[in-house]
């Protein structure tokens, strides 16, 4: 994903979309409009969002999908089109203002919230709880037998394992190969670069012995892969958090308690199994999220 993952998708998709938001957008003011970007975790955190406030609220809400990536979300907010969405706080290596160039996951998102406040007037609020960042995975079995529970710990074995990775992190400068190999030392035995929906399967099948995924990924429950700590913390962070326009809030305060509610609250094994249902499963977004707000207590059944 990350910063060039999270790019605007250009061209003729990119224009459609935005005018789709500027087309859908006016409503009445007791509704909120709250964008998403084509992933599905967000969606997810959408309906979740929608579900929290019309029952703690008088307020409706309007779900608008599918904005391409977040920079399009940023976008929407700032022309008002939309009045909340899900960002990451590793966004701010998109070049909006000026950053501290760190990789401290706290200080990423105090700089995400005083950026973006003073730059846009959003509110950034705190993590929800989970990340969804790059993440070096290996089949459990391999995991167990070798112990590896962190990226230092296969460096014994490396000059044996077979990496597979998306193609573009092959070469990219500040997170990619060659950068990982100066942070950690050492390198695999071959590499094998692939479209990233390839990766998981890949590995599986034991074509690879190693991984890079993403940390919130369905397929690293369906295909059983374990997830290795980041030790080094050589991936920017990017933290999940609800983002709401402040004039939103003037409007309508009460909205920021009620989203407080599941702030801290969904770790990232969690939001991989709420993916796993969408995506796996095919459940669709809005039975996910109101089941989980139910099965949490948030929600009373009916």
């Amino acid at each position: 994903m990350f910063i060039q993952r999270r790019k605007l998708a250009a061209g003729i998709v990119g224009l459609f979309l935005a005018m789709t938001v500027l087309l859908t957008s006016c409503g009445p003011a007791n509704q909120i409009i709250i964008g998403t970007q084509t992933f599905t975790e967000t969606k997810i955190l959408a309906e979740m969002y929608k579900g929290l406030i019309e029952d703690r609220t008088e307020l409706k809400v309007k779900v608008i999908p599918d904005l391409a990536a977040s920079p399009l979300v940023l976008t929407s907010l700032k022309r008002g089109d939309i009045d909340m969405g899900t960002l990451y706080s590793g966004e701010i290596f998109n070049g909006y203002f000026p950053v501290e160039d760190t990789k401290d996951r706290d200080k990423v998102l105090q700089q995400a919230q005083a950026g973006f406040k003073k730059t846009f007037d959003f509110r950034w609020m705190d993590s929800l709880g989970f990340e969804n960042t790059y993440a070096f995975t290996v089949r459990r079995e391999l995991a167990e037998e070798k112990g590896y529970k962190k990226i230092s710990d296969v460096m014994k074995d490396a000059g044996n394992l077979r990496l597979g990775v998306d193609t573009t992190w092959m070469e990219r400068p500040s997170d990619g190969y060659p950068a990982f190999q100066k942070a950690y030392g050492f390198k695999f035995s071959k590499e094998y670069p692939m479209e990233q929906s390839l990766v998981y399967q890949a590995v599986a099948n034991n074509q690879v012995d190693i991984v890079l995924a993403y940390s919130t990924d369905p397929r690293l429950k369906a295909y059983d892969l374990v997830t290795l700590e980041d030790d080094q913390h050589f991936f920017p962070p990017f933290d999940a958090s609800p983002v709401i326009r402040n004039d939103a809030l003037t409007k309508h305060p009460e909205i920021e308690a009620v989203i407080s509610e599941i702030i801290g609250k969904i770790d990232a094994q969690t939001m991989i199994d709420l993916n796993y249902k969408v995506d796996i499963e095919k459940k669709s977004e809005r039975e996910v999220a109101i089941q989980y707000l139910k099965d949490q207590g948030y929600l009373k059944e009916n």
